[in-house]
């Protein structure tokens, strides 16, 4: 009797340990992996474009914070260290127990495209606090020269007037608290939200947003069944207007994606 309970302690003992080892390894795996724009099927020309890589070559900077979230990550066009010119910034909300730093291939996605892409180790995002944050580091980072005796990399490198910021799922929540609910709300220029947590999932979770509040151009996508019933997109932080076309014009390409359904667009102006 002995040897069979010491038998089934042994297995659980070594189930458990599989159990661990399991997590560990999911946990270390990328939510984006390197190439996911390969794996990804696209609906059109233009699409299909900026899906790709750009033509920027791209530098990482990282510093360190004594906030919950632990550092800035920022993902750059290695060219802004000799360049004189001001450059679009994407801030990054981070989905539920997601950090920037497992999913650095869309960073350095949009980085390649000629922007500055910043995002934190925040595992709870819905209320913005992360992307607010990024932007007062962003600032300083701007406006000073010199921070604690380092050059800083990013000083009068950045353009304020051409800022968007992109979320998933919880983070699609702290995309909307981002621009209708702190203190650079105006700041934001357009901004996308990927299925963003119900609303009435979101208030049981206490993580009220209010949607009526938006006032600048937002995109909305969401899965089947999920999210929120509106869609309305815009402005590209870059003027680019091939990219434009996939959303605006008389046919914008969006509208006869076939890897979407139920387009809405209401764009004004």
């Amino acid at each position: 009797m002995k040897k069979v309970m010491k038998i089934i302690g042994i297995i659980l003992l070594a189930a458990v340990v599989l159990c661990f080892a399991v997590l560990k390894i999911l946990g270390s795996r990328p939510a984006a992996p390197k190439d996911y724009q390969k794996k990804v099927q696209t609906g059109g020309a233009i699409e299909a474009k900026y899906m790709a890589n750009g033509a920027c070559e791209v530098s990482k900077h990282e510093d360190a914070c004594l906030l919950e979230f632990g550092k800035f990550i920022v993902y750059y066009p290695t060219e802004l260290e000799t360049s004189n010119k001001k450059y679009s910034v994407i801030v990054l909300c981070n989905g539920s127990g997601t950090p920037l730093s497992k999913y650095p291939a869309v960073a350095q996605h949009y980085a390649s495209w000629g922007f500055v892409v910043i995002g934190t180790e925040e595992k709870n995002a819905w209320n913005a606090f992360g992307a607010e944050m990024s932007l007062r580091y962003l600032e300083r980072m701007n406006e000073n020269e010199q921070i604690e005796d380092k050059q800083s990399i990013f000083y009068q490198k950045i353009d304020f007037d051409n800022v968007g910021i992109v979320g998933h799922s919880q983070g699609g929540v702290g995309v909307i608290n981002a621009i209708t609910d702190t203190k650079h709300s105006s700041t934001y220029k357009t901004a996308v939200a990927l299925s963003p947590t119900n609303k009435e999932l979101a208030h049981n979770l206490f993580w009220d947003y209010d949607a009526t509040k938006i006032k600048i151009p937002i995109m909305l996508i969401s899965g089947a069944g999920g999210g929120d019933d509106w869609v309305v997109t815009g402005e590209q932080l870059q003027g680019d207007e091939e990219a434009g076309k996939a959303f605006t014009g008389d046919s914008p390409e969006i509208m006869n994606n076939p890897l979407y359904q139920d387009q809405m667009a209401d764009i004004q102006g």
